[in-house]
């Protein structure tokens, strides 16, 4: 395992999140109806209240596509240790946080969106390695 020992931090970040994001968007796939009911709840005294759907819907694309070109990206880190592909997919994922972030603190759930600069730390720790 080559590229573990060249790379362990960053393809242990994109392991990370992948299995973070691509989970999440799998269980919003198999469980639309349950996750938007939740988030309509969550959601029930804020702006986003009836756009509900439609802004998961955008999260689950975005998640998807990260999800994908962090698996690229190691693919390619292990190949060619070209790491551009595994960057995009972490910038994907860095904005997906951001809008969930949004949401949280739209919503006034002020742990939940605590909980989320976990990984966004953890996201950028990953983008600054992928960029030196």
């Amino acid at each position: 395992m080559k590229f573990l020992s060249n790379y362990p931090t960053e393809v242990l970040i994109l392991l990370f999140l992948i299995i973070t994001f691509f989970l999440s968007s799998v269980e919003k796939l198999f469980d639309w109806k349950g996750n938007v009911s939740f988030i309509k709840d969550h959601f029930k005294n804020s702006p986003l209240k009836n756009i509900v759907p439609l802004l998961l819907a955008i999260l689950l694309v975005i998640e998807i596509i990260a999800s994908i070109l962090m698996m690229i990206g190691i693919y390619q880190i292990y190949n060619s240790e070209t790491k551009e592909i595994a960057l995009l997919g972490l910038e994907l994922s860095a904005i997906s946080l951001i809008f969930m972030l949004i949401g949280q603190r739209l919503a006034k759930d002020y742990p939940g969106a605590m909980s989320l600069g976990v990984y966004f730390i953890i996201n950028l720790l990953g983008v600054y390695l992928l960029n030196n």
